[in-house]
């Protein structure tokens, strides 16, 4: 089988591709009594109308007669090709394919051949596989990644009809401290290779930097290799992304024409909206780059379950969080065989409805006002605290915007140029607290000209690397000083509310009538106020910790005003909201809804415009909304449910009724309005360029569909 020619009249592969299915074989599927038939899965793929698949091809093991020097072939393979057979059959089918490859770890065979492939530990031992007995983890960016993977790659690419090769666990397990790795890193940085993890190490730091160039290295190298036989082919690293990545997924982007986020489903304590939130942080990075979501039907606990399966309501809901924030979808089935086939009816419904809609999901731009910066480097100067001080912080703005139905997006802290901060009136900055000085600029001169800024805690006090300022980076833009180090975590500490000197409440306090004091954070700056905005009467100030035993001795000693806890007022043509405190990492661990309502609060009054679309009715409503070539589509998930917090779902309980107030863009109006879920019309009225409906339930997820024509034009 001869390489496809690139196909100049289509549009290239990667855009093409809007429902993907990954069949991950297993080495047992190559046995004569395995059960494993490709027509199963063919039939399969076309039955759901997949347009796209990643097939299990090498690296680790191969699943075709190979003829690359020690890469071991599936162990009943004989004159099988089982790859070859799904290559063909898929592209019988029209279907986009990516041959899977992974190099994490190879056999005692390969060890004994070529020890310098194998990573080590920090004791200088050979590193066996955590879970495979007689197995060995690989060096990735060693001889391994640049002698043997390039071979494999040229041998599928040379030999197969496939687009492209998608590498899983391509990055490595760990940090290596083999012969290369010490060697190589010392040539470039002059020291040892760290064996801990502290981030002002500066060993660690250039640990950081070195490994992230030599993986690009590579990842460029395997990408030429692969263009140089098939130039329409790509190299597609997969990656976890999201905040707490160890790779720039600002420099990931640049590299490739798609990505695949892999968080295939949750686990523990993962909120559902999750896959949303992993959705928006890989599209920041990416911008109008197709971005696909992985999603697995088995259960993903740290007991890695593989051959069981999730719930219909999960699946369903997980999947629709993805889709809704712009996640092109990709199912991943472990094993060629099908012990349990409760899932296949629930991808199947899904995969046919989304290609019967499939023009209202090729998105062109959100409609979203509001964006959260996501923050890789503040992430890496926390190190070991990067889950608590950057992870949390954002989970908290994104549970209150989510509960707020306000529809945004997220924002990668190396985008913050002009042109990606356009579509923004809104920045939230949560404990955002490394930024070099031209970040700073920037942000300074979005809210000048404009813009308006959300920012809590230690936002903008170190620089790019972490290393620590005299005092906020922004702290002219909040109107604040620092006057001490980062207090807590503070116990039994309370924020006061009060009334300005005319005895008005603050936008800010609003829906917190009744009292004057709720729960403060559980960490804060100590700050003063340096503008005279931030010099009269603070809507929120300091109720210092007390005991809250014995009993008899709970109650407040100090009855002075105690500091401000909150600066918000005007900067140039903007606004601006500074929280000293961690509520938003507070509001994340604990769910109090007063901390809640003071951090959509601060968001409503500082963006101040008509909102883009209003849903009103009961229950907990993720929204989003989009703008498609020829329509706008506004789309509802409904996560109210028990295990919201906490999954799996068990099933899914419709909402009641829901109003929406959708503007349209300017200079159109609606042709038609229709549930894509529901497929059928819905009643509206427009006024204004306003448009309003009802939508009488949503079970997982509807989208409201607005086809859109130009006023004026012939068809109005």
């Amino acid at each position: 089988m001869a390489p496809s020619k690139v196909r100049a009249a289509e549009a290239p592969w990667y855009d093409r591709a809007m429902r993907w299915a990954q069949l991950t074989l297993v080495d047992g599927d190559t046995s004569a009594d395995s059960g494993y038939d490709v027509t199963v899965w063919l039939d399969y793929f076309r039955r759901i109308r997949a347009d796209a698949a990643c097939l299990s091809a090498g690296g680790y093991l191969a699943f075709y007669p190979t003829t690359v020097p020690f890469h071991r072939r599936s162990v009943d393979l004989g004159d099988q090709d089982p790859f070859g057979d799904l290559v063909a059959g898929c592209r019988e089918l029209g279907m986009v394919v990516l041959a899977r490859t992974d190099p994490h770890a190879v056999h005692d065979d390969v060890y004994q051949a070529h020890p310098e492939w194998i990573a080590v530990d920090a004791e200088g031992r050979p590193r066996p596989h955590w879970a495979m007995p007689g197995v060995w983890v690989t060096c990735a960016l060693g001889e391994y990644a640049t002698a043997f993977m390039p071979e494999v790659n040229a041998e599928i690419i040379s030999t197969y009809d496939v687009d492209g090769i998608f590498s899983n666990r391509w990055a490595g397990s760990g940090r290596c401290f083999c012969e290369w790795c010490r060697k190589n890193f010392a040539a470039a940085a002059g020291l040892e290779l760290p064996v801990g993890n502290d981030p002002t190490d500066p060993a660690v730091r250039a640990y950081r930097r070195w490994r992230e160039d030599r993986l690009f290295e590579i990842a460029r190298m395997w990408d030429t290799g692969i263009r140089e036989l098939n130039p329409a082919a790509r190299f597609i690293p997969n990656s976890g992304g999201g905040a707490l990545s160890d790779l720039d997924m600002s420099r990931l982007a640049d590299l490739a024409e798609t990505l695949f986020a892999d968080r295939q489903a949750r686990s523990g304590t993962t909120p559902v909206w999750m896959n949303g939130q992993y959705a928006k942080a890989y599209r920041a990075a990416m911008g109008t780059k197709p971005v696909g979501g992985i999603f697995s039907v088995g259960i993903e606990e740290p007991q890695r379950w593989k051959d069981s399966v999730q719930s219909e309501a999960e699946i369903r809901i997980w999947v629709a969080s993805g889709l809704a924030n712009g996640l092109r979808p990709w199912f991943t089935k472990f094993g060629g065989t099908l012990p349990d086939r409760r899932w296949l009816d629930v991808v199947a419904d899904l995969y046919q409805w989304l290609a019967d809609i499939e023009p209202y999901l090729r998105n062109e731009a959100p409609l979203a006002r509001v964006g959260i910066v996501y923050s890789q480097q503040t992430a890496g100067h926390y190190g070991d605290r990067a889950r608590e001080m950057v992870q949390q912080p954002l989970d908290g703005f994104y549970h209150a915007l989510v509960e707020a139905r306000i529809p945004f997006e997220m924002v990668h802290d190396r985008r913050l140029d002009p042109a990606a901060l356009r579509a923004f009136r809104t920045l939230i900055l949560p404990n955002v607290a490394c930024l070099s000085d031209a970040q700073c600029a920037a942000i300074r001169e979005f809210v000048r000209a404009g813009g308006r800024v959300v920012a809590t805690q230690q936002t903008s006090l170190f620089d790019e690397n972490g290393d620590p300022r005299d005092d906020f980076g922004l702290g002219d833009l909040f109107g604040v000083r620092r006057t001490g180090e980062l207090r807590g975590p503070l116990h039994n500490s309370y924020l006061e509310l009060r009334d300005d000197e005319s005895g008005a409440r603050h936008p800010l306090l609003a829906g917190l009538e009744g009292t004057t004091r709720i729960i403060n954070s559980v960490h804060l700056t100590p700050v003063e106020a340096t503008s005279s905005t931030g010099r009269g009467v603070s809507p929120l100030t300091l109720i210092d910790s007390y005991p809250d035993l014995p009993m008899e001795e709970v109650y407040r000693r100090d009855r002075e005003v105690g500091p401000p806890q909150v600066f918000a007022g005007e900067y140039g043509e903007g606004r601006y909201v500074y929280f000293p405190g961690d509520l938003d990492r507070t509001f994340s661990d604990n769910q109090v809804n007063d901390l809640r309502v003071i951090l959509t609060n601060a968001v409503t009054w500082a963006t101040d415009e008509p909102a883009q679309v209003e849903v009103d009715g009961q229950g907990v409503i993720e929204v989003t909304a989009w703008r498609q070539r020829d329509s706008m589509t506004v789309h509802l998930v409904n996560l109210t449910n028990p295990m919201m917090m906490k999954g799996p779902y068990r099933e899914l309980i419709p909402s009641p009724r829901q109003r929406l107030r959708i503007r349209i863009p300017a200079g159109t109006h609606p042709r038609r309005v229709h549930l894509l879920r529901r497929g059928e019309d819905v009643a509206y009225t427009v006024e204004a360029g306003v448009i309003e409906l009802a939508v009488e339930s949503v079970l997982d997820i509807e989208i409201v569909a607005i086809d859109l024509a130009a006023t004026g034009s012939a068809h109005s």
